[in-house]
């Protein structure tokens, strides 16, 4: 709605994104002079909720921060609290996360390509209007994400907020005959992934250059998932256990969520970040795939995220493969984890970037302090500054074209808002 030399640009509710927030720009003449990235959703205050719990309780509790990467939460906090006590969790337990991990990354990464961002590309309202336009296509979607939530159903009990993770491993093993279901299932999906990885390549990626700090694990033998050192792309390396010193949150007015800054810069965590620090180390027939669809060894434009998911859909299916052609059963479900006083790190590559979560112990196993830094409160002062360089060369759009381009910019970072404290109301004053 534009009067006089005011402009105002309002999206009720963004849709097609996980959480509820606005965008305020304010422009002064021909410059674009503030971009907020306001987070209205109430604090959900998860890490005083682990205060008193016992130490067997932070992966289910934590897994309720998100119905989309619950895994990602149990993962971190398995890890952390292992460490606090002491407890090493390898072998084929280790191997059977990872499986129950790559479940997550397919069925989260094929939920934003097909149903959140695809319809951006192709000038189309909503996944219904792609559902009319190419229902074989959306049904490849579905089946493609159908196959990560069977793998987090049979590994995690449910496919969504996971029952069958414990401290020290699983409640209950998988059979046989299930991980043989698994088996056939992933056949048909590393077909649908690779089709996948050659349709959005053919999409149009309007330009936009990110150059921030990208931070993300990394492993020297693989792709990092369920583990890793903290690596930055211009600062290095960083053991775990300094992550609270090198990156450090802080309020802002206008956000209900925290803000968090790499050694004082914003940074970006998630799929660039993870390709730019760690895509040398995919198998070589992922690179050579992950090449035809257009990306290099390093890739700046976030538009392009778009595709690196599909090749990391691609990547999860083909490990779980490997995962379930190399089983082989373990005695126990889980190793003993006796409680302990101590502290504990975890870390691990969500779907949307790197979480960490940090627990303090007494000798009884009470959780005294949890902190959890999620991927969405780590990019949101990156996603801002994103944002100001791609509306500024805009600035001539009507508002609907400049609304809609704002959004699907919005969409290239799939915030999960509510872990990081959903649509986007976008305001534009124009003085």
């Amino acid at each position: 709605m534009t009067h006089g030399s005011q402009r105002l640009l309002t999206v009720g509710a963004l849709a097609r994104v996980e959480g509820e927030g606005a965008l305020h720009v304010a422009v002064r003449g021909d410059e674009v002079e503030a971009v907020r990235l306001e987070i209205y959703e109430p604090p959900r205050y998860f890490e005083a909720l682990l205060r008193g719990r016992s130490y067997t309780e932070p992966p289910d509790l934590t897994s309720r921060i998100c119905g989309i990467c619950p895994v990602a939460y149990q993962m971190s906090a398995c890890r952390a609290v292992e460490e606090a006590c002491g407890v090493v969790v390898d072998g084929q337990l280790a191997q059977l996360r990872r499986l129950l991990y790559c479940g997550e990354w397919i069925e989260s990464h094929t939920l934003h390509i097909y149903l959140l961002h695809a319809p951006d590309f192709l000038h189309l309202p909503d996944a219904l209007a792609l559902a009319r336009a190419d229902a074989a296509l959306l049904q490849r979607g579905l089946r493609l994400k159908k196959a990560g939530n069977e793998i987090v159903e049979i590994l995690g009990g449910r496919a969504i907020h996971p029952v069958n993770v414990r401290v020290g491993g699983f409640h209950r093993l998988p059979t046989q005959a299930e991980l043989d279901h698994l088996a056939m299932v992933l056949r048909q999906a590393r077909t649908d992934a690779e089709d996948t990885l050659g349709w959005v390549a053919g999409f149009e990626f309007p330009p936009l250059t990110v150059r921030h700090e990208l931070l993300a694990l990394t492993e020297p033998d693989g792709y990092a998932i369920d583990s890793g050192t903290p690596t930055a792309a211009l600062s290095g390396t960083f053991a775990l256990r300094d992550f609270e010193q090198r990156v450090r949150e802080h309020q802002v007015p206008h956000s209900t969520a925290l803000h968090a800054t790499l050694v004082g810069r914003p940074h970006l965590t998630g799929p660039l970040a993870r390709w730019n620090l760690g895509s040398e180390r995919l198998p070589d027939g992922i690179r050579t795939l992950a090449a035809e669809a257009g990306l290099g060894q390093h890739c700046d434009n976030p538009f392009r995220t778009i595709v690196i998911r599909a090749v990391e859909v691609l990547w999860a299916v083909t490990e779980a493969q490997r995962v379930i052609e190399r089983y082989e059963r373990p005695l126990a479900p889980a190793v003993p984890v006796a409680p302990r006083a101590g502290t504990g790190y975890g870390a691990t590559e969500a779907p949307r970037g790197l979480l960490y979560h940090r627990y303090d112990l007494d000798d009884a196993g009470i959780v005294r302090r949890a902190v959890i830094v999620p991927p969405t409160a780590q990019n949101q002062s990156a996603i801002e500054a994103d944002l100001r360089a791609f509306i500024q060369p805009r600035l001539h759009l009507d508002d609907a074209e400049l609304t809609r381009q704002c959004e699907q910019a919005i969409r290239n970072y799939d915030p999960c808002i509510s872990c990081a404290a959903h649509f986007l109301a976008l305001t534009v004053d124009r003085g």
